[in-house]
C-alpha cells in the first residue's frame, strides 16, 4: 500500500478536531497540533474546588436525530452517546422591581405567553411566531455542497426565502424598537449582541422549538472528549503542547510546519483551524494576503470578548431559571469604556456533573471590546489586574445578592476569566468569543478558505464562516476536507469504505507520535 498523504492540522478546537476526523475517514494520515495541554480551544470548561465552569456551550445544534446536523455530527463522533437537556425556557428577564418576562422555547407557548404579557405588541408577536414556524423547516446551507447538491438544497428552502431575506436585513436592535413592552425590547436589543442579524435569534428559537438545539450534560468537554476518542480510534494523532511557529512554504506550496520547539514536520496539506489573523500575519508572515482578505479584517466586525465571573455556590438553586437576564437600575462598569445595563446569568443546576449534590455552578458573562485594557493589566500591572478581577466579581455578586439574599454567604469558589485569559489560551484575535459577528448583509455564506497563490493550504473555523458556534467548526471542517479530496481525486463525504481505509493505514502512520 502506498504511503497516505499527510495532513497537519493547526489547532485542536472543534474545527481542527472535526477536520482531522473527516480527513482520516477519507484516508489521509492526520496529526493535530494543539498549543495547550488539552484540546477544545474555546469549547472548554475548567474545574475549581469541585465545581465545573463552562466557557462555551449553551446548546448544541443537532440534538434532533432526524435533523441534518445530527447526521453530520455523527460523521465525526458518537453523538447518540450524549445526554441532552431540552429547556422549557430560552431565557427569563427580570428587572429590579421583580417584573419578569419568560421566553419559552416552544413556539406555541412563546406566542401565547407574549400575547398575555403584552397585548399591545400582538402584531409583532404573531409576526415573530410565524417566522419561527417557517424557519423551523429550513436547513442551514452546507458549505461542503456544490453543484446539484447545492441547487437542490436551495430549492428545498425556496418557500422560506422571503422570510430569510427579511430577517437577515435587520439587526436585533432594529427589531426591538418595534415593541412597546420594555422587557421585550430588552430581549431583542441590548449591548454588543444587539448588532446581530435578527435572523440568528429567530433561527435559535426555531431550532429550540423543534428540539434540534439542546444542552449537553457535561458541557462542551463531553463533546470534545468524544471527538478525540473518534480520532484516536481511526489512528489519527493529537499532539498537545505543540505550538506552531511557522507554516513552511516552498515555491508557493505549503510543505509543512515548524513548531516553537524548532522541530519541522513535512506535510502534503496544512489546515489552519487556528486564529485567522495569527495564521495570516504570523504563521504565513503576511505574504499571502490580498485586497479581499485585508478588507475582510478591516470591514467585518468580530464578536466581542468577555469577562466571565464563575461562582461555586453551596446552595441548591434549582428553583431559579437556567438562564436569567437581570436588568439593572444602575449600569455595571466592566472596564473603562464598557458599561452594562443588564447581566446574563446561567444557573447550571440542570447538569449534575458540574457541582456536588445540593450545590450549583453559576456563571455570569460580561461582553467587552476593551481587550487591550485587560491584556495590558495582566502583562504590565499584575496586582491591578488581580484587583480588577476581584472588583468585577464583587459587583456581580452584589447584583445577585439583591435577587438572592442567601447566595453571597454560600459562595465557596470565585473564578474570573478575562479577555487576557482567552487570548492566552486560544490566541483568538481580540479575545473574540466566536469570530465574525453575523450582521445584516453577511448571511450564512462562508468566506474564502484558501489563499491566492498558495497551494496545499486551507482554513477552517469561525474566521471563515460568520456566526461562530460549534456548527461552524463542523461545517467549515467538511468544506476544508472536501477541498483536499477534490484536489486529490478522493470521494467526499466519507463513508464506511473510507473508515475501513483509515483503519488499514494506521500502521503506516507515524504511530510513534504520542496521542493526547
Amino acid at each position: 500500500m502506498s504511503t497516505p498523504l499527510r495532513v497537519e492540522v493547526i489547532g485542536g478546537g472543534i474545527a481542527g478536531l472535526c477536520t482531522a476526523v473527516l480527513a482520516r475517514r477519507c484516508g489521509y494520515d492526520v496529526e493535530v497540533l494543539e498549543q495547550h495541554e488539552s484540546a477544545g480551544g474555546l469549547a472548554t470548561s475548567w474545574r475549581r474546588g469541585g465545581y465545573t465552569f463552562e466557557n462555551c456551550l449553551h446548546w448544541l445544534l443537532g440534538a434532533n436525530p432526524r435533523g441534518p446536523m445530527h447526521a453530520q455530527w455523527a460523521e465525526v463522533f458518537a453523538i447518540d452517546q450524549l445526554r441532552f437537556v431540552h429547556p422549557e425556557e430560552y431565557v427569563r428577564l427580570e428587572d429590579a422591581r421583580g417584573e419578569q418576562l419568560i421566553i419559552p422555547t416552544n413556539v406555541e407557548r412563546l406566542e401565547s405567553q407574549l400575547l398575555r404579557c403584552s397585548p399591545a405588541d400582538a402584531r409583532e408577536i404573531r409576526h415573530l411566531a410565524s417566522a419561527i414556524r417557517k424557519l423551523a423547516a429550513v436547513t442551514l446551507p452546507d458549505p461542503a455542497q456544490s453543484g446539484i447538491q447545492h441547487w437542490l438544497a436551495t430549492l428545498r428552502n425556496a418557500a422560506a426565502l422571503p422570510t430569510l431575506r427579511h430577517w437577515s436585513a435587520i439587526t436585533c436592535a432594529d427589531y426591538a424598537r418595534r415593541f412597546k413592552h420594555p422587557l421585550l425590547r430588552r430581549f431583542f436589543g441590548e449591548g454588543e449582541l444587539a448588532e446581530l442579524s435578527a435572523l440568528a435569534l429567530v433561527f435559535s428559537l426555531a431550532w429550540m422549538s423543534e428540539h434540534d438545539a439542546a444542552y449537553v450534560i457535561g458541557g462542551s468537554r463531553a463533546i470534545i472528549e468524544l471527538i478525540v476518542r473518534r480520532l484516536h480510534e481511526l489512528g489519527g494523532r493529537l499532539r498537545l503542547g505543540a505550538p506552531v511557529k511557522r507554516i513552511l512554504v516552498e515555491g508557493d506550496a505549503v510543505v509543512g510546519v515548524r513548531l516553537a520547539s524548532g522541530e519541522s514536520i513535512d506535510a502534503d496539506w496544512v489546515v489552519s483551524a487556528a486564529d485567522g489573523h495569527a495564521t495570516l500575519e504570523h504563521l504565513l508572515g503576511g505574504l499571502y494576503t490580498d485586497t479581499e482578505t485585508e478588507e475582510r479584517y478591516r470591514r467585518l466586525r468580530p464578536f466581542p470578548s468577555y469577562v466571565m465571573v464563575s461562582l461555586g455556590v453551596a446552595e441548591d438553586l434549582s428553583g431559579q431559571a437556567a438562564l436569567v437576564t437581570h436588568v439593572l437600575d444602575s449600569p455595571l462598569q466592566v472596564d473603562p469604556g464598557t458599561q452594562l445595563s443588564q447581566l446574563s446569568v446561567r444557573f447550571f443546576h440542570f447538569d449534575p456533573t458540574f457541582a456536588p449534590a445540593g450545590k450549583t455552578a453559576v456563571t455570569c458573562w460580561l461582553p467587552t471590546r476593551n481587550d487591550a485594557y485587560w491584556l495590558e493589566l495582566r502583562q504590565q500591572r499584575p496586582e491591578r489586574y488581580r484587583a480588577e478581577k476581584q472588583r468585577i466579581a464583587a459587583a456581580v455578586i452584589a447584583v445577585l445578592g439583591e435577587r438572592l439574599p442567601t447566595l453571597p454567604g454560600h459562595i465557596e469558589v470565585t473564578d474570573v476569566a478575562t479577555p487576557a485569559t482567552i487570548m492566552r489560551y486560544t490566541g483568538n484575535w481580540h479575545g473574540s468569543m466566536e469570530g465574525w459577528l453575523l450582521t445584516p448583509g453577511i448571511g450564512f455564506r462562508p468566506l474564502r478558505h484558501t489563499l491566492p497563490g498558495l497551494d496545499r493550504f486551507v482554513m477552517a473555523g469561525h474566521w471563515v464562516m460568520p456566526g461562530g458556534g460549534l456548527p461552524s467548526g463542523l461545517m467549515t471542517a467538511r468544506r476544508a476536507v472536501q477541498e483536499m479530496c477534490r484536489r486529490d481525486g478522493r470521494a467526499f463525504p466519507p463513508g464506511q469504505d473510507a473508515d475501513s481505509l483509515g483503519r488499514a493505514v494506521v500502521s503506516s502512520a507515524s504511530a510513534s507520535t504520542p496521542v493526547g
